[in-house]
């Protein structure tokens, strides 16, 4: 038996929803009404089917997978229900919240778009349940994963999601050295705190071709070497590495393609990223047969190296200017959580591959 990874990955949905609800959390205030007026507001005279769209789209996930959740305990429709009350909920709190932030309009339409995503989504998993789907689902991850293999699969699932974010480097995640030194500087200042910071004598300057080209092979290697940890057979393994690289260059392709247009889909994919994507594959068939002690050694000793490089790249010029239309644009509440992922995906992953070095299993 295996613990269900619907659960951990519907409350990070409903921390993402929370985030893309109530971005900025600044200027909280008193609108001077109450914050439910909203439910009996006329409805808006003009509407977008993207607005439509987004609010359906954004609670589908979550109602597919609290109901796929209750789904394990073989209540299908009463998780359904549950999936959907629970979803309509949420959105009414945060709606109402909204009342308080100058920025954001609560709006009754949005409440009800929001419910019915949600009833979409429980409702697709009810039926992937009566037509086998979530048991051959079972059956696959039986055969193909260890059955603690929640953690790693969780974070696999949010792997492509953080590189959506435009990223200085290809499949640079967890660049936050820059951005951390100047927000703590933002926050001391005016205080006798600012003098205990540590200043750079030296500006971050542009990574050597070399340095680029590992950074690319361990941001690869990394997620394969992940799921090598808790993948069974050496022929699985290699049907996962071929996943990955695929799954990486194709989020890779949409998110320059997102940035800068589609015609620039692939301008990233220059001689270091080719090089690095090679070495990231002979790397990956070396390890194909690794025990898993011998897999967590290496991974570990990958995420050092690899933070230790990425964070000492600075973003281009160009660069900033693409992180600024992303995050003033209009996607802005979406990008933003996009932004979240890629920064904090690779610590997840280091704090994930700490408990499984100690864990009594491995030290034996």
């Amino acid at each position: 038996m295996h613990k269900t990874s619907a659960w951990p990955l519907a409350w990070i949905y409903v921390v993402l929803v929370v985030y893309a609800s109530l971005y900025p959390f600044s200027d909280w205030r008193d609108q001077g009404m109450a914050p439910w007026t909203f439910l009996t507001a006329p409805l808006p005279k003009y509407w977008t089917w993207f607005d439509v769209l987004t609010n359906v789209l954004g609670y589908a996930p979550l109602g597919f997978l609290l109901a796929l959740s209750a789904a394990r305990t073989h209540r299908v429709m009463h998780g359904v229900v549950a999936a959907t009350v629970a979803a309509t909920l949420l959105s009414l709190l945060l709606e109402t919240m909204q009342g308080y932030l100058p920025v954001r309009v609560p709006s009754n339409v949005d409440l009800a778009l929001n419910s019915m995503g949600a009833w979409f989504g429980a409702l697709a998993a009810s039926v992937l349940e009566r037509i086998g789907v979530l048991d051959r689902w079972s059956r696959f991850r039986a055969r193909w994963f260890v059955p603690e293999a929640r953690g790693a699969l969780v974070l696999l699932a949010l792997w492509p999601a953080a590189l959506l974010f435009p990223a200085a480097v290809p499949f640079g995640v967890g660049q936050v050295f820059e951005r951390l030194e100047a927000a703590l500087a933002g926050a001391l200042l005016d205080t006798p705190f600012l003098d205990w910071l540590p200043l750079r004598e030296i500006e971050l300057q542009p990574l050597v071709p070399l340095a680029e080209l590992v950074c690319v092979m361990l941001g690869l290697l990394i997620p394969i070497l992940l799921g090598y940890c808790v993948i069974r057979k050496l022929t699985h393994r290699a049907w996962f590495l071929i996943a990955v690289i695929l799954a990486g260059l194709g989020t890779s392709a949409l998110s320059a393609a997102l940035s800068w247009g589609p015609e620039h889909a692939w301008a990233w994919f220059g001689a270091p990223a080719k090089a690095g994507l090679s070495l990231a594959v002979v790397s990956g068939l070396a390890l194909l047969a690794a025990a898993k002690r011998v897999g967590i050694a290496v991974l570990l000793l990958a995420l050092g190296v690899y933070l230790s490089l990425i964070n000492q790249a600075p973003a281009s010029a160009y660069f900033a200017q693409t992180l600024q239309a992303w995050e003033q644009g209009r996607f802005i509440r979406f990008h933003g959580v996009a932004q979240w992922l890629g920064w904090l995906w690779p610590y997840a992953a280091l704090v994930y591959v700490f408990t499984q070095a100690w864990s009594r299993e491995t030290r034996n």
